[in-house]
């Protein structure tokens, strides 16, 4: 599949009813992450979402719909701006939305946008109340998508991958951001380029560990903060856990050791970001 695919050249809907079609092929084909990385484009479903990518900044490159389905006012707008930015758009039956759309919960809108992915954040220009998470070879899309959400929630910076991490820009992990992918910076690095990095920054970095004494809400956290969690399993490697320079835990009084990653985050982030957040 190549670039190419994803011309700019329609200034109509271009009908689709057969499942052989060229075109959904390619984009059917975005569900592998080989073809994302060759790419470098990925899915997005939903009006609402597609709303909440225009709003941030990104032009969808092939816009597809089903016209029965999307009929409202909402649909009619992301047609409109689509085809006034030149974009792919594609009317389709309601046999050829369901190849492409995702099998639960599918959607009557979809489009294919193009990855963002930033630089490493200059650890001279951050604020004191700025705020990273760093994610150490996570693996589940579903705990990636909700923990981008939450930064985003929380006003945070960005997020900073490190290692082999699931792919943010996979279709679950998307659908769990509801929208925060488009506006929550993504940084890749590799364990060995993050921990050189590290040492340039300002403020705390601050490890989740289960053999760590702080009671994370019993800690004046400096600024600027970096949040530095560990995979579903095996947590922190031991590299990373080095770096920080404070490692705090969550009090529990049950049987379990551990939180899910995702709340564990959440809880951690709105403990810090706490005191700069307003209703």
């Amino acid at each position: 599949m190549t670039d190419r695919a994803y011309g700019r050249e329609a200034s109509r809907p271009r009908p689709i009813t057969s499942l052989q079609n060229d075109r959904i092929k390619a984009v059917r084909a975005l569900d592998m992450r080989k073809a994302r990385r060759e790419t470098g484009l990925f899915v997005a479903e939903g009006a609402s979402i597609l709303v909440t990518a225009r709003q941030a900044g990104f032009k969808v490159r092939t816009l597809i719909y089903e016209p029965q389905e999307a009929s409202g006012s909402v649909a009619r707008d992301l047609i409109k701006s689509a085809l006034a930015d030149h974009a792919e758009v594609l009317e389709v039956s309601s046999a050829v939305l369901a190849k492409v759309s995702s099998k639960d919960n599918p959607q009557a809108m979809l489009g294919v946008f193009d990855q963002r992915w930033g630089v490493a954040p200059d650890a001279n220009t951050q604020n004191a109340d700025d705020l990273w998470l760093v994610l150490e070879e996570v693996r589940d899309p579903g705990n990636l998508g909700t923990m981008i959400r939450t930064v985003d929630a929380v006003g945070g910076r960005g997020i900073i991958l490190v290692g082999n991490c699931c792919d943010p820009y996979s279709r679950e992990c998307v659908r769990a951001t509801m929208g925060s992918i488009f506006s929550t910076p993504l940084v890749k690095m590799q364990r060995e380029e993050f921990l050189a990095w590290r040492v340039q920054w300002p403020g705390d970095v601050v490890g989740l560990h289960l053999r760590a004494s702080d009671d994370f809400r019993n800690v004046a956290y400096r600024g600027p903060v970096m949040v530095v969690m560990g995979s579903e399993g095996p947590g922190l490697s031991a590299e990373l856990t080095e770096a920080c320079s404070r490692r705090v835990k969550i009090p529990m009084a049950g049987k379990l050791d551990s939180l899910n990653l995702a709340i564990a985050t959440a809880l951690t982030l709105y403990q810090i970001r706490g005191p700069h957040l307003s209703i």
